[in-house]
Parts: C-alpha cells; structure tokens; sequence
C-alpha cells in the first residue's frame, strides 16, 4: 500500500476506535441511566384498569399492576439501547469514512513535495539530464532536507561522468593521431618497391591491429557521445535508415557470403538520425560478421501501437541464454569470438543500447533455435506523421 492509503486508513481506524470507545460510554450511561432505582415507580397506591379505586401495596391487584409496569419498563430500556446501539453503529461507520476521506486529502497535501521530487527523479531518470534539479522552496523541514540531498547527489553524478566523458573523449583524440601516423607509416613502408614478402605480411598484420585499435577508438567516441539524451528530437523514417544502411553493408555481405532479407515497413519516429544510423549500422555488421557462410540475415521495421521496431535476426552459432544478459557490457564477446579480432572491438552492441536508451527506446536480444541472435529495438512513434 502507498503511503497515502496507508495514512488515510490510519486515520479511518483511529476514528473508528474513538467512535466505538465513545458508543461503549454512551451504552453505558444510557444502560445506568434506565435501571430502576429504589422508590422509584413504586408509589404507596396505584389506580389499575380494573376499578376506579386506589389499591395499596398489600393488595392482589397491587402487585399485578406493578408487574405490568417492571415488563413495560425492561421493553423500553431494551428498545432504547438497540436504537442507541444501531444509530452509534452506523455514525461510527460514517465518521470512519469521513475520516479515511480526509486522511486521504490530508495526506496528498502532505506529500505534494516529495510527489514533485518523485517526478523530477523520474524524469531525470528517463532522460538521463543530470543537469536538471528539484530546487525545492519550502521550510526547512525533512522534505526540504531530502530534495537538497538530492540535489546535491546529482551535481556530484554529473560532474563524475562528466569527467568520464571528457577523460574518454580526451584519450581517444589522443590516441587517434599516433594510431593515423602508424598506419601512413606501415602503409607506405609496404608499398616499396624493395619491400620483401615477410615485410609485407608483417604490415598487413600491423594493418589489421592498427584498423582494430581505430575502430575501438571510434566505438568509445560513440560510446561517449551516445549516453547523453537526446533533446534536440527531428522526424525521420526508420525505414528510409535501414535501407541507407543495407546498401552500404551489401558488399561486405557478398564478400562472407551472407545473404540479407529485407522486410521494411513505414517506422515513423523522432530522435537523432545519424546516431540512429549508427545504431543500425552496428546491429547489420554484427549480424553479419557473427554468421557462417551461406548464413542469412532478416532486417524488419514496422510499426506497432505506440513504438516503432526494428528487429534484426541471423543465423550463426547457438548462443547460451545465460550470456545474453552480458552482450550490451562494453568489451564482451560471446565465447566462440574472443578470439577474433576482424569482428569489431566489442563495443557494438554496447552503442546501440546507448543510442536506444538516449531515445527513450529498450532494446532486447534472445537466441534463435536454430543458431544466432534476434535483437528488437523499440523506439518511440513520431505522432506527427
């Protein structure tokens, strides 16, 4: 229960157990009230029904006239406190609702505060802005000590990944330069004319380190500038993405000997199209670079209620369910690819959950029965459309 139904119950059950205190009380008084009290009703004569005179104690009709009497009082008081008992009842019952009612109200006004904090908390959750602050002005009371808390939590997040970004960006531009130098280096000392065939094959492998190292120096940019939200949101078409980026991935497909089938309906959707393309373009190459010859990958947009979808499925090597949770971690590859260095640097999957969580979309994976992975992206629609 929240603590607004939690409170207003209180409330509805404190007043019920006064009310019934109060009923028990009133019981008794009333009961205390109506018993009979010596001389009372019990004159020396009493005038009866049965003639015009007056009888006196010691007479017959005396003492039926007074039993009478002790019947009609013990049904009176019997009346009285059913009555007194039923009313209590149901103004017990009514003053409990009342109570819960108000209880209710009390409390939303009571915590309107920290209903503003959960909204701020959830909206910076959502979009990943920790430059944004509660700023709550109010007395200084627990509320107010909670929302400065927080405040003071979130300058320190942002200011601990800002300077992750900036250190990741900073060593990536870094290393970029001497990586660009290597490769001009090797590059031209294997097309001299004297070069020999060991000089060659030595280069070509340097080649193949230096374009890997590249690659995972482009992962970590993306990587970095794929984990801040994306505000500035303009309307595309997931498929027109999709297609661009099938076209470019058609060779390299040819090459390995991959087949791709495409399935593209309209996908309307707002956001940042050259990250978006991105995205596509690392779920593509890793649906084809994870495959076998002859393989075949199926690429679908379509959209579905609220959500636009993009699901990328090839076939490959069987994939353990229990490593599916670990694929979107930055440098993990599943066990058969460690090995091998031409697939990528193992920050693929890592950008495509970035850009999709900086879209406000999820992304989820499941292995296939019959080998590789299917992998679901789920954006939101583009209402305009």
């Amino acid at each position: 229960m929240s603590v607004r139904l939690r409170f207003a119950l209180a409330c509805a059950a404190v007043s019920a157990l006064i009310g019934s205190l109060l009923l028990a009380g009133l019981l008794l008084v009333v009961r205390q009230s109506l018993e009979p009290r010596p001389g009372l009703l019990s004159p020396s004569y009493m005038r009866v029904n049965v003639g015009w005179g007056l009888y006196p104690r010691n007479s017959h009709e005396y003492v039926v006239a007074q039993d009478r009497v002790a019947q009609v009082r013990a049904t009176y008081q019997r009346d009285t406190i059913a009555n007194v008992r039923t009313i209590g009842a149901f103004a017990v019952l009514a003053g409990a609702g009342l109570a819960f009612g108000a209880g209710w109200r009390a409390a939303g006004w009571v915590l309107r505060p920290v209903t503003s904090v959960t909204e701020t908390a959830r909206r910076v959750a959502q979009s990943h802005d920790l430059t944004e602050r509660i700023g709550y002005e109010g007395p200084r009371d627990e509320v107010k000590e909670l929302t400065d808390i927080f405040d003071t939590m979130l300058g320190r997040l942002a200011r601990s990944f800002d300077g992750q970004r900036r250190f990741v960006a900073n060593a990536s531009h870094e290393l970029r330069t001497p990586l660009t130098i290597n490769r001009t280096l090797v590059d031209v000392a294997v097309r001299r004319p004297d070069a020999t065939e060991d000089v060659k094959r030595l280069g070509e492998s340097l080649l193949l380190v230096n374009a890997r190292n590249e690659r995972l120096i482009d992962g970590l940019l993306a990587l970095t500038e794929g984990e801040h939200a994306v505000l500035d949101r303009r309307p595309f078409d997931l498929t027109d993405v999709a297609e661009h980026v099938l076209d470019q991935a058609a060779e390299e497909a040819a090459e390995r000997e991959v087949t791709i089938h495409r399935l593209l309906d309209a996908a309307p959707t707002t956001g940042e199209a050259v990250l978006v393309e991105r995205l596509v373009q690392n779920l593509v190459e890793n649906a084809v670079r994870h495959n076998h010859a002859k393989g075949e990958v199926w690429v679908t947009t379509r959209q579905r209620a609220d959500q636009v979808e993009l699901v990328v499925a090839n076939t490959g090597l069987q994939v353990p369910p229990y490593e599916i949770e670990t694929i979107f971690e930055p440098f993990r590859r599943l066990h058969g690819d460690r090995l091998r260095s031409d697939r990528g640097s193992g920050l693929g999957l890592s950008i495509v959950r970035v850009i999709t969580e900086a879209h406000g979309g999820t992304i989820t994976a499941r292995p296939r029965e019959e080998g590789g992975l299917t992998i679901t992206v789920e954006l939101p629609i583009d209402h305009s459309s």
